[in-house]
């Protein structure tokens, strides 16, 4: 018979935690959330032999049992039984070899809530390099449970790891009876009452449920119970912590002096503390931390625009099929130009997000990430921010949907939410075709000193436009943001490692599945609704349309192209977006704006590029339907007003163009907001602070250029 056992995967942050659960699981991994929190729940399946499988759940790095941030929590209450649907058989425990001390602790700490133990020993190559050596049985004998080296990176001591896995599935081999510290002696009395209610907990268990009953998920008269005891024995939580942690510090000294040699620091200058001499220059660090963002931004575009065309083309070329095999009516329609635009709508993205999050689990892997939240922390804290939001910012100029879900790494919850909020202001590229058919509109083509053009001054202009009101609005939005969360920015500088090829291909896969299946339904939905809106309205109107051009095309055969292009126009200014177009004008009007602008903004919902699409069918390009961008930015240019002046003057364009750099009109980013903070309070909060500041702005501009 099969048997299936969860083991919880624990360790330090950059303990090589990751690289094990890769090297364990492959490809057969699920990514999900943890019930009410957005943090990632990573779990994966691999065999041990034929008689047990191991379901291994691959925890949020913690360096204590003494959480501070929302990942710490989850790892905390899974390790303490509090999950009912996650509860560990054993845990996996990672410790990086090269920072022994430190990862004792929490190791320590682990051994104490009496839950069977297998600890992997990673990073013994650094600890080599350093000049540190580890008598591996001596650290077993003194933990009280199996230790065994390994180095995922390069696959060895796996099949030792999982052997000793398997010894000690469902034998109490891997406890160690000993608590590591006398636990019941920090509180006696308290703890051997706490014992009482709850029969099972070790001494360390009882512990907590001192300190942290009222995060603990336990019945109402359980807490009471505890908290009378915490009034009865006068229990200091503070006084009980700092007295562990001095505890486990004194007994860890007198571990590695049995069991570790180390070499003295100062006889050896290692390579990352020199390259970090360089990359955390106060000068020669900004410079090299500009180069590093310029080549991922510039790199996103170059490698993302041949994948992005193939898939554009070859959905391209599925509408013509489709349109020639399907018989003529609405439900080749809706298949066309609803569903298979929405696939494509969605399917589009994945480049950008494969690659953006290739190369920042390329930084990461690298060591170089944490350096730029290092040297960018002090700026970014005065608006609200802390270092690790520049990441998510930066992205944010290739698109924000890969960009939100990066904010994950960034702990405090204000500081998260904040950098989510803002991160749609910076201008990504699907603003990009709006601005070079406005600016090629509006803006003279004038070169200043040979070599500068007004054009590309312009367009450097809106992108540098976004990036200050992003951190403007992080600044005034952090005073209305009520979450009382104290914030530390607390970083460890890895060393420098070359990266892992396999990690990195892992992440990608993993990032553009969450996004299709997560954010793609919504995106999907949304898609059907714009397609029924703009494809149907009041049936009399539509009617007569018909009949009109019907008789038009009868009458004058040789027109029949260009007349199905003003039917089609029609059709859309009677459509229910038409006609939503029509109804926002007055509203519109003051920003220069007319209907068929009104219908633009309305179908750029579903994502900012499709202005220009909309503005082809609109205005209706010659009777061969040449629909290239130069002819298209004729008509537009040439377009009139009922009082005949011209529609795209200056004021117009600049005002459109200050409208797309800060309005929310992206129904993509707003599902991932949605699904990042668990409510769809702050997507529509976002919806409305950008679409306010958008049209304030944009009339204040039309107005001093009018």
């Amino acid at each position: 018979m099969n048997r299936k056992i969860n083991i919880a995967l624990v360790g330090n942050p950059n303990s090589g935690k990751s690289s094990l659960f890769n090297a364990l699981t492959g490809l057969n991994q699920k990514v999900g959330n943890f019930p009410g929190v957005t943090v990632d729940k990573k779990t994966g399946i691999f065999k041990l032999s034929d008689k047990l499988t191991v379901n291994l759940i691959d925890l949020p790095g913690t360096y204590s049992l003494y959480p501070k941030r929302a990942d710490e929590w989850v790892a905390y209450k899974v390790l303490l039984g509090q999950d009912s649907k996650l509860i560990p058989d054993m845990i996996l425990l990672v410790i990086d070899a090269s920072n022994l001390r430190r990862n004792l602790l929490f190791c320590s700490q682990i051994l104490d809530l009496k839950i069977p133990v297998v600890v992997g020993l990673s990073m013994l190559d650094l600890a080599k390099q350093n000049g540190t050596q580890i008598d591996i049985p001596g650290l077993e004998r003194e933990l009280g449970v199996p230790v065994v080296a390994i180095n995922p990176r390069k696959n060895k001591g796996i099949d030792a790891l999982k052997k000793s896995v398997e010894l000690s599935a469902g034998q109490n081999q891997s406890i160690n009876p000993r608590d590591f510290i006398y636990n019941d002696m920090l509180a006696p009395v308290a703890v051997r009452m706490v014992k009482e209610i709850f029969p099972e907990a070790s001494n360390y268990t009882a512990i907590h449920y001192l300190i942290n009953n009222e995060n603990l998920s336990i019945k109402a008269e359980q807490r009471q119970s505890i908290n009378e005891i915490i009034s009865a024995n006068k229990f200091n939580a503070t006084r009980t912590q700092a007295e562990e942690i001095m505890q486990r510090y004194a007994r860890i000294k007198n571990i590695m002096q049995l069991t570790v040699v180390e070499q003295d620091p100062l006889k050896k200058s290692l390579f990352t503390e020199k390259l970090d001499k360089i990359l955390l220059h106060q000068r020669w660090g900004y410079l090299i931390l500009l180069l590093v963002l310029f080549i991922l931004f510039q790199s996103v575009f170059w490698i993302a625009q041949y994948p992005m065309s193939a898939i554009e083309w070859m959905f391209g070329q599925l509408g013509s099929w489709f349109t020639e095999v399907l018989p003529v009516g609405w439900f080749a329609d809706l298949f066309i130009n609803g569903f298979l635009a929405g696939i494509s709508g969605i399917m589009v993205f994945i480049p950008q997000i494969m690659i953006l999050f290739g190369l920042i689990t390329l930084l990461e892997d690298t060591g170089y990430m944490a350096r730029i939240s290092f040297l960018t922390d002090k700026i970014m804290r005065k608006v609200g921010l802390n270092g690790k939001s520049v990441m998510p910012m930066i992205s944010g100029f290739a698109c924000a949907v890969p960009a939100i879900m990066s904010a994950r790494n960034i702990e405090n919850r204000k500081e998260r939410l904040l950098t989510i909020m803002v991160t749609p202001l910076m201008s990504c590229s699907a603003r990009l075709p709006v601005y070079t058919i406005l600016i090629a509109l509006v803006i003279p083509s004038k070169l200043y000193f040979g070599f500068l053009s007004l054009q590309g001054l312009v367009m450097m202009g809106l992108y540098l436009l976004g990036t200050v009101m992003a951190m403007t609005v992080a600044f005034v939005m952090k005073w209305f943001v009520n979450i009382k969360e104290k914030s530390y920015f607390i970083l460890e500088l890895p060393v420098y490692r070359s990266p892992r090829w396999k990690n990195v291909l892992i992440t990608m896969l993993q990032k553009a599945k969450i996004f299709v299946f997560d954010a793609g339904k919504v995106i999907m939905v949304i898609s059907l609704l714009l397609w029924a809106l703009s494809s149907f309205g009041p049936s009399k109107t539509t009617k007569d349309i018909e009949v009109y051009y019907n008789n038009e095309i009868e009458a004058h055969p040789e027109k029949k192209s260009f007349l199905l292009h003003e039917k089609k126009t029609d059709l859309l200014q009677h459509s229910y977006a038409g006609l939503l177009g029509r109804t926002i004008e007055p509203v519109i009007a003051p920003l220069g704006y007319d209907w068929k602008i009104g219908i633009a903004l309305i179908t750029s919902f579903a994502a900012r590029e499709v202005f220009v699409g909309t503005m082809a069918t609109l205005y209706s390009v010659g009777e061969e339907a040449d629909e290239n961008s130069v002819t298209l930015r004729e008509k537009m240019s040439a377009a009139i007003r009922e009082d005949g002046s011209k529609v795209y003057t200056l004021a117009t364009g600049l005002s459109l163009m200050i409208f797309y750099v800060l309005a929310m009109q992206c129904m993509s980013t707003i599902a991932v907001v949605k699904r990042e903070t668990n409510s769809w309070k702050w997507p529509l909060i976002q919806l409305l602070y950008m679409t306010g500041l958008a049209y304030l702005l944009s009339f204040l501009v039309y107005q001093m250029f009018k």
